[in-house]
């Protein structure tokens, strides 16, 4: 009695409908009104489909995000080794960041840096793969060092020393190919004009870098814009897998130049926030005291 009162009655178009109108038979009410039920289109026919938007996807993240590179020469021993495969990090240039000292980035050749390099021709395989991202570009003439200054910095070094940076000598056997020295030829104090930076190999014997281009545009340095992004993996092979973070020689205190004079200011900025709101208060109080009368 309850089921009737409740569908309205014990009519079969309100009584019966409970009874086979689940949600897992909703196509035969769909039938018996004479519509077809929407056949599921097969997985080939969706095949290009899915493929499409795998090589969309693919392009924006190698255009945004995330690039591949391989390693072409031994200019980076042992931290990377000819052949490796790392993926640079071409995102946060997006929101404005620039690169840091110690970081490993991959950069634009400014203009004679590769000129004597041979550029290997790939085949059509190789050029698709390249486009999307899949394969590193075999066309593009890249490079990858370690950014040693950036702009404001000042960087030397004598023969058979350490590369100084701001005055401080740099402890560099962290990343530095064993047996390498720092400097074979002095150079500098070389004062890095801003934004850009000096770039260095870890392997010094086998890297033509920043001391080798002094007599170039830029003097060796690096325009920020020239930079592709920051290496953050070194992703193949799998037994070379490893990420590439800032040696802590580059965090030591007083390595900034603009680091000295931040505690003097400190206290003056600090003093100014705090008399501000007393002076507000006191203009206020005033201006009503003068209303008042």
């Amino acid at each position: 009695m309850t089921e009737e009162n409740n569908s309205g009655g014990s009519s079969p178009s309100g009584g019966d409908r409970p009874d086979h109108g689940d949600g897992a038979e909703g196509t035969d009410g769909a039938e018996g009104t004479g519509a077809r039920p929407r056949k599921q289109r097969s997985f080939w026919k969706e095949l290009p489909l899915l493929i499409g938007i795998a090589l969309i996807l693919a392009l924006l993240i190698k255009t945004f995000l995330v690039q591949a590179f391989s390693i072409p020469s031994e200019s980076m021993m042992n931290t990377l080794k000819k052949g490796d495969r790392v993926l640079v990090d071409k995102l946060t240039p997006w929101f404005g960041s620039e690169p840091e000292r110690g970081e490993v980035v991959v950069f634009h050749d400014p203009g004679g840096w590769l000129e004597t390099a041979e550029t290997p021709k790939p085949n059509a395989i190789q050029k698709f793969l390249s486009f999307i991202g899949l394969m590193p570009s075999a066309e593009e003439k890249d490079l990858i060092k370690r950014v040693i200054a950036v702009g404001g910095d000042t960087v030397s070094c004598k023969e058979g020393g350490k590369v100084v940076l701001n005055g401080k000598e740099l402890d560099e056997t962290a990343y530095l190919y064993p047996g390498s020295v720092p400097c074979q030829d002095s150079f500098g104090p070389i004062k890095v004009p801003q934004d850009r930076i000096w770039v260095m190999g870890d392997n010094r014997q086998n890297s033509l870098d920043s001391r080798f281009h002094q007599e170039l545009p830029g003097g060796g340095t690096i325009a920020n814009d020239q930079v592709v992004g920051r290496a953050v993996v070194v992703a193949w092979p799998l037994t070379r897998w490893a990420t590439l973070p800032v040696p802590d020689v580059f965090d030591q205190p007083g390595l900034n130049p603009a680091a000295a004079a931040a505690p003097a200011m400190a206290p003056a900025a600090a003093g100014l926030a705090g008399a501000l709101p007393l002076v507000l208060w006191r203009r206020r109080k005033r201006s009503t005291g003068h209303t008042a009368e």
